[in-house]
């Protein structure tokens, strides 16, 4: 499990995604179209309970008609695990052989959920549940098991969708998607998975809040919280309105225990359905990009700018020539809502603009020292990159084996660089490969090489295709800038 420890009352808690592990290992963490003018109509009125036959209604309909839906998945991993303590240590190994103290291979078995979203057999799921599996099947409710192909792994949502590798005729029974947006907190919920491995299991309770943060690592944060009953191996399974109706993807629990406190998180609808789309199309996720940093407004900042209240996205820095400058953004803008939705921070905002699709005009507004004011914004994707942008290695370089991106303004962005940035990052690496050996990791930005700045990823191949008797590399690694020295 992913184990994120917080302090929260004085007491050490903390997240866990919530896929299981069974058998063999301890739980673990488990194109785009236009878009046409959608009209939505008024959510009904909610209403409690006003007579005791009303207090005496069941479930029973809305589980009969989603349970289906619902399946466990079980992943298999192959790991190889050290056949003693002592394998690392170069005494023992002199003494008694490197074969003595070689890896065994170990498998490791995932237990976890996942929700049908297409009647031919497509899946969605945690990531996190299925990450590294050599082998992955789904179970349904009614027994019959079926081996998929995971076809797409989003980190960014900590999504997966599975497609059935043989589904013959098999028409699976789908789920519908809700407008998370529509949710109120205090609204009933069903959280549907299986837990612990002893088989579907069906809780209750409400929305407890709206727009969590600080739950996991994603790039999109906008959690909806409920008090449903979530335990390891309902990562993946459903969240659904009294409609039968999909509005979020559990994932991630506050526990001390490894089990349900009443504090659980669910990935919203609306996200899930865009990463779903794509996998039943076959098609990639293709993002938006704002092109500029955003930071939080804290009430120093919001008393400096005349706020009467922190709120909003305050804009730090814009990308030259992105969509955000070229749409009138200025450092020290704030934006307040998009499409009418409040933005309370930058990470309201991602989530926001990640759901809108490629092509669309939205509404930002904009409050700019006193004045505030309504941007109309086109959303457009990151510029995809050029053949001229990429490099792989190959042959009996050193760096065989390494593949590399020129750093652009967008991609300087989402690994946290500078926009000014310069130099290639390492996007690949093959396994076992001369490069890998030599201890590249991906993510590094590769400087410059032997006294050779490397600004473009030409200069690279050209350079890094070369033989040397030694090299000289400069690299930045985690924020650090750090100078080797290898052998050719």
């Amino acid at each position: 499990m992913n184990l994120r420890p917080l302090l929260f009352a004085g007491v050490a808690v903390a997240v866990l995604a919530i896929g299981g592990t069974l058998a063999f290992a301890p739980w673990n963490a488990p194109s785009v179209a236009q878009a046409d003018t959608v009209v939505v109509a008024p959510p009904e009125p909610r209403q409690v309970p006003g007579s005791d036959t009303q207090v005496k209604l069941s479930f029973a309909p809305v589980v009969k008609a989603v349970a289906p839906s619902v399946v466990n998945v079980y992943a298999t991993r192959i790991e190889q695990q050290q056949a003693s303590p002592f394998a690392s240590d170069p005494f023992f190994s002199r003494f008694f052989g490197n074969g003595q103290f070689q890896s065994r291979p170990r498998e490791s078995r995932a237990l976890g959920s996942g929700v049908i979203v297409d009647a031919g057999g497509v899946i969605l799921t945690n990531r996190h549940v299925i990450e590294g599996a050599t082998d992955v099947r789904i179970a349904l409710s009614d027994g019959r098991e079926f081996a998929v192909d995971v076809v797409i792994e989003d980190a960014q949502t900590d999504l997966a969708v599975l497609r059935v590798r043989e589904p013959g005729d098999t028409s699976f029974p789908s789920i519908t998607f809700a407008d998370s947006d529509a949710l109120l907190v205090g609204d009933l919920v069903l959280a549907i998975g299986n837990p612990f491995g002893v088989g579907q299991t069906v809780t209750s309770g409400i929305v407890s809040a709206l727009a969590r943060t600080g739950v996991e690592s994603s790039d999109y944060e906008f959690f909806i919280q409920t008090d449903a009953a979530i335990n390891p191996g309902n990562s993946g399974g459903a969240l659904v309105d009294l409609d039968g109706h999909l509005v979020g993807i559990n994932t991630a629990i506050f526990s001390q225990t490894g089990g349900s406190v009443g504090i659980g998180f669910a990935i919203p609808a609306n996200m899930a359905e865009l990463v779903a789309k794509a996998g039943i199309s076959g098609s990639e996720i293709v993002r938006p990009w704002f092109g500029a940093k955003l930071q939080t407004v804290t009430s120093d900042i919001a008393s400096s700018l005349g706020m009467a209240a922190p709120q909003g996205a305050l804009i730090s820095e814009v990308a030259p020539d992105g969509p955000a400058a070229r749409a009138g953004f200025a450092a020290g803008d704030v934006i307040l809502s998009i499409d009418g939705f409040a933005i309370e921070d930058p990470s309201a905002f991602n989530f926001r603009l990640a759901t809108k699709p490629i092509g669309q005009a939205t509404a930002l507004e904009r409050l700019r020292g006193n004045d505030t004011s309504t941007v109309q914004f086109t959303v457009e994707p990151a510029p995809a990159a050029g053949s001229d942008m990429l490099a792989t290695i190959t042959g009996t370089s050193r760096f065989a084996g390494t593949s590399v991106r020129q750093i652009d303004p967008a991609l300087a962005e989402a690994k946290g660089l500078p926009y000014d940035a310069k130099g290639v990052i390492v996007t690949a690496l093959d396994p076992g490969s001369a490069a890998a050996q030599m201890g590249l990791h991906i993510d590094d930005v590769i400087l410059s090489l032997n006294d050779v700045a490397i600004d473009t990823a030409k200069a690279f191949s050209d350079t890094a295709s070369q033989r040397a008797r030694t090299w000289q590399i400069i690299l930045q690694r985690d924020g650090r800038v750090s100078r080797s020295i290898v052998s050719g």
